[in-house]
């Protein structure tokens, strides 16, 4: 709650928080159902808007809990609630139509095709990917003018080093996902670049250290857009976040502030970055900071390899250290001088360590000595990670609050005496509320000094500590009266207070709505809470992805029954020519997890090309620009579309297949399609391969040496501090994607998987090369032809261990037995 309202003293238009259920910091100090109340009450009274977060992906078991909490979430006035999963998105749309809904960046979101599906799904606002450039967020102008969708970014804050929504790698070396809001953040550890070659199953060999890559090469810099906040409010933008969740009062009372004044300024036509302001945004919390992907930067102006935590603000040098007086001698780099309660950290080669400053230092020809506790070494640096000054500042802003609800206000008196307001509170950016205050008792008629109406328009016109100010007051004063102080402070008290009860009141729903919206929860429940029927058993298809028109070839010769093809170099040559390699055998054509506006005009052509059976998309908009383009080519649905329950599956209408999630577990599967209808698309999942852990507009290998280092053909990898190597491939758009240490293998698995009514299996041989491809596919072959038949164990096993030789870091089922937190 203290972060709520510093948000809301220091300027904030609208504030986003997440309740204690469906959020994705689930570490956060979030809200409960009473504080989550109080919450709302508190920044409508002042008119800030309220945005809750249920923007995680959720199990078919959790459906009716969220399917109450919408409901709970509209009585109290929620402004708009951000959503990931569609199934949740589609639950909201059918309790509370007119709750408004936006879609969180964890959607990822990243090209104009995609705001218009969400224009199409009743979402008022897209979250956009932060990996986009101003230049592209421009060119969705039209489609936002065509559609009245909201564009929101973000500003100021920490970056996610993949794409959000994309990434499973907390998932998959821990159980914790970040699609679940459990993320623990394996982006801020240690790793070490890798470099060699590649088997002949696509397996890195011969890894070797690559130098200069830095410890963290995961980690991000934080997001500053200060310098450049004059060229982002020009871009179709309705929305800049802050990220200020798991973050001090004091930080999100600092960047707010900053950032507040910054944008009436832009708006009065003086903005000029504030050399001073930049120095407060770096006090407040930097981890380095960087423009971004929205400035066109890239690389190591995006990524801090060197340290993942807070940097602070270096102000110097130690030049000479005093064993006796445990005392630094610290030479200044510029007039930045430590104060009394600052927050030092000692940086060296040889490690660190913190200290506060007690009383200022004196600064003598540039140099301060600092009682330190520990020895400091000659050449440190020493930095302010924490402003007792800034605290200082953000503390009173926070006590002092905002006056920005203006109060224009009549005031009449009765026959007896009996002074009434009527008043039309205004608050920024909402729709203004009319009020009427009568005083409890008439004014008296005045025996010697009646009061003036300058008098009592004086006393109204006292709203210091208060978040409103008086703008016109119109007294119709007969005169002659009398009141003592305390009645006309009374009176503009009550001013005050039903103006707040009209705010909070102004933001909930009539009785009606609120009626209309129980039954609708009443009449949605028993179809949601239904377990569904067990399915029955399904002769699978066997489909193979691959990246090479050999890899198409020898899945076919190995009896793949559909091949999905990712071409790294994607030309209609190279589709027609993979469309002949696979013969009668079904090619689909895979479009990238990440279609930004390059891809689409360069793939949208190539739908012609003949042979194509299909085109398999995982992001959302991808399947309308299809449909606008060849309306009967049917459309396969990626994992990256992030399948979790029936209600998500449903979402994607006219889909042939849809692939669940790798982070489902067995038992999420067989729950899920039990409550599928007739004619829903067949389900499929991933049996064999490496799991991609995220996908990420960097790319290590450039970061660390150079561009074109991840298109040399060497292989590349990742290894943690407990020494498991993850595969790393860039694509021709020189993103990452990062496979997990431990490839999939669910064929011991496959009795259940089919029992439970999984219509695909599939095998992923992406960057494994044909022979990968060829030899797991005839492996999965063998595998299917013996289910049901004597000796199926024996097979199963034996074939598990042939996986085995051929798999990249050992194998496992961990997600599909336990799930994911």
């Amino acid at each position: 709650m203290e972060a709520l309202v510093a948000a809301v003293a220091a300027g904030a238009d609208a504030v986003y928080l997440g309740g204690t259920r469906f959020s994705a910091r689930r570490y956060a100090a979030n809200f409960d159902d009473a504080a989550l109340k109080e919450a709302v009450d508190y920044a409508h009274a002042r008119g800030v808007a309220v945005h809750v977060t249920l923007n995680t992906l959720v199990h078919d078991t959790e459906l009716p809990a969220v399917a109450a909490y919408f409901l709970f979430l509209y009585e109290i006035g929620v402004d708009a609630v951000l959503v990931q999963d569609t199934g949740v998105l589609a639950l909201a749309r059918r309790i509370v139509p007119d709750l408004a809904v936006h879609a969180s960046t964890q959607m990822t979101l990243t090209s104009a095709e995609g705001v218009r599906w969400a224009a199409a799904q009743g979402i008022g606002r897209v979250v956009l990917a932060r990996e986009l450039g101003l230049e592209e967020i421009e060119g969705m102008r039209p489609v936002v003018e065509e559609t009245g969708v909201e564009l929101e970014v973000f500003l100021h804050g920490a970056l996610c080093y993949a794409y959000s929504g994309q990434c499973l790698l907390s998932s998959l070396i821990g159980g914790r996902s970040g699609n679940r809001g459990a993320c623990a953040q394996p982006c801020r550890k240690p790793y070490v670049l890798l470099r060699g070659a590649a088997d002949r199953y696509g397996r890195p060999t011969d890894l070797r250290p690559v130098r200069g890559a830095g410890p963290y090469p995961l980690s991000t810099k934080d997001l500053c857009l200060y310098p450049v906040l004059d060229r982002v409010v020009r871009a179709p933008v309705a929305s800049l976040k802050i990220e200020g969740r798991m973050k001090s009062p004091t930080y999100v009372a600092a960047v707010t502030g900053i950032y507040r004044r910054a944008l009436d300024a832009i708006s009065e036509g003086r903005f000029v970055p504030s050399a001073r302001d930049e120095l407060d945004l770096a006090l407040a919390f930097t981890r380095g900071f960087t423009t971004g992907y929205l400035s066109g930067v890239r690389h190591r102006d995006v990524i801090g390899p060197e340290r993942p935590d807070n940097r602070g603000v270096a102000v110097g040098k130690v030049t000479a250290f005093s064993h006796s007086l445990m005392e630094a001698t610290v030479a200044l780099d510029g007039p930045l001088v430590p104060g009394n309660g600052d927050g030092l950290a000692v940086t060296s080669p040889e490690g660190s360590f913190g200290l506060v400053v007690r009383g200022t230092p004196r600064v003598r020809d540039g140099l301060i000595r600092l009682r330190t506790p520990e020895a400091a070494t000659v050449g440190a640096v020493v930095s302010i990670t924490r402003s007792a000054s800034l605290e200082e500042r953000a503390a009173e802003t926070i006590r002092l609050g905002r006056q920005a609800v203006r109060i224009d206000a009549e005031v009449r008196w009765e026959e007896d005496g009996t002074p009434v307001i009527e008043a039309v509170c205004t608050p920024p950016r909402r729709a203004p509320v009319r009020v009427q205050v009568r005083a409890p008792a008439p004014m008296g008629p005045a025996r010697t000094r009646p009061l003036a109406a300058a008098d009592i328009a004086d006393h109204l016109r006292k709203s210091g500590g208060t978040q409103f100010f008086i703008g016109d007051l119109a007294l119709h004063y007969p005169g002659g009266l009398f009141a003592p102080p305390s009645y006309l402070n009374a009176l503009r008290r009550g001013l005050f207070e039903a103006a707040e009860e009209a705010l909070r009141a102004a933001a909930r729903p009539s009785p009606d709505a609120l009626d209309a919206a129980r039954r609708r929860y009443e009449g949605a429940l028993p179809e949601i809470a239904a377990e569904g029927a067990r399915p029955s058993p399904v002769t699978p298809t066997l489909s193979v992805y691959t990246d090479t028109v050999e890899g198409v070839g020898a899945a076919g010769a190995a009896g793949a029954d559909r091949i999905y093809f990712e071409p790294v170099e994607c030309t209609g040559e190279v589709l027609s020519h993979a469309a002949k390699t696979a013969g009668r055998i079904h090619l689909v054509w895979v479009w990238p997890g990440i279609a930004r506006r390059s891809f689409l005009d360069a793939a949208l052509p190539l739908l012609d090309t003949p042979g194509i059976a299909g085109v398999m998309v995982s992001g959302h908009g991808c399947a309308g620009a299809v449909r606008g383009r060849s309306p009967s080519l049917p459309i396969f649905g990626g994992a990256g579309l992030n399948v979790w329950n029936h209600l998500a599956a449903l979402s994607h209408t006219g889909f042939a297949t849809l692939t669940l999630s790798p982070e489902v577990s067995g038992a999420d599967i067989l729950g899920l399609i039990a409550r599928l209808p007739p004619g829903s698309p067949a389900m499929e999942i991933l049996v064999q391969g490496t799991t991609e852990a995220m996908v990420t507009e960097d790319c290590p290998p450039a970061t660390a040496v150079g561009c074109p280092a991840g298109c040399s053909g060497d292989a590349w990898a990742l290894r943690d501090g407990r020494g498991r190597v993850f595969p790393v491939r860039t694509d021709r758009e020189c993103r990452a994607h990062i496979g997990n240490a431990v490839e999939t293998c669910l064929i011991d698995h496959l009795p259940a998987i089919l029992a439970a009514g999984v219509g695909g299996v599939a095998v992923d041989a992406r960057g494994r090369g044909a022979a990968y491809a060829g030899d797991m596919t005839a492996i999965y072959r063998e595998a299917l032809s013996g289910i049901g038949r004597a000796g199926e164990g024996a097979l199963l096993s034996h074939l598990k261990e042939e996986a085995k030789k051929r798999s990249l870091g050992g194998i496992t089922a961990s997600s599909y037995l336990r799930g994911t937190e």
